[in-house]
């Protein structure tokens, strides 16, 4: 998976059934996704973004050489951006310090800084997580064609029986072309359900900070396992 700032539960789905997470890198960064930016609750209504910003490069950037402008206070604004959840949030000072010790790592990558985030949440909530970096793990790689070789020439050349994506990006992939390769593909779905946040109308799809701050450490690791895993074919 491209590496994301402080993802969804469905993100944390994956880890959760995977016995290694490789953060993919080594693509063109695409401005206003998920890789610098994650969304939380806002003090009245709605939500807000909770950003980490970047300097700005060529289009043709990729993800591994995109960096963090480090001269402007931009973690104590990600704090206080999270101020307004102690008047509701049960578990506010414990999802504070989480994401003051993810944000904690002295690093110009943004790349650093999401594995960095990984690992103290996933330590947080009693999470095993095997995790590296494409650009940093020397591996040789046949040409790749379309998008959806990417998986499969990083599970061949690690010698991986079984490669797991989320639901939404199935149509990527050919699965002959895995079937050939020895590659069982899966398919992994969260439920994404819904959790009591002090409001009338539920905001889905939100940050694990927001998870996180209405749920202790076990409870939001059974919503993370709330999800199905099938291959790829039963969903097609």
């Amino acid at each position: 998976m491209q590496p994301y700032f402080f993802p969804y539960l469905g993100y944390y789905s994956l880890i959760r059934n995977t016995d290694k997470f490789i953060l993919f890198d080594t693509v063109q960064f695409i401005r206003h996704g998920w890789i610098e930016r994650n969304r939380v609750l806002k003090p009245s209504e709605g939500w807000q973004y909770v950003a980490a910003p970047l300097k700005k490069k060529s289009l043709s950037t990729l993800i591994c050489d995109c960096e963090i402008r480090r001269d402007e206070p931009w973690k104590d604004k990600l704090i206080s951006q999270l101020g307004h959840y102690k008047r509701t949030a049960p578990f506010f000072r414990k999802t504070v310090r989480v994401v003051e010790d993810s944000l904690d790592v002295d690093t110009d990558s943004i790349v650093k800084l999401n594995q960095n985030i990984l690992i103290e949440t996933c330590k947080y909530l009693g999470m095993p997580i095997d995790i590296s970096i494409l650009s940093e793990m020397g591996l040789v790689l046949d040409t790749v064609s379309d998008p959806g070789e990417w998986a499969l020439e990083i599970c061949k050349s690690l010698k991986a029986d079984e490669y797991l994506n989320p639901s939404g990006g199935r149509h990527l992939f050919d699965q002959a072309k895995f079937t050939e390769s020895g590659v069982k593909l899966t398919i992994v779905h969260n439920n994404l359900t819904s959790y009591e946040q002090g409001r009338p109308a539920f905001e889905a799809g939100l940050s694990i900070i927001d998870v996180m701050m209405f749920n202790d450490a076990a409870s939001t690791l059974r919503l993370i396992e709330d999800a199905s895993l099938a291959p790829i074919n039963a969903q097609q």
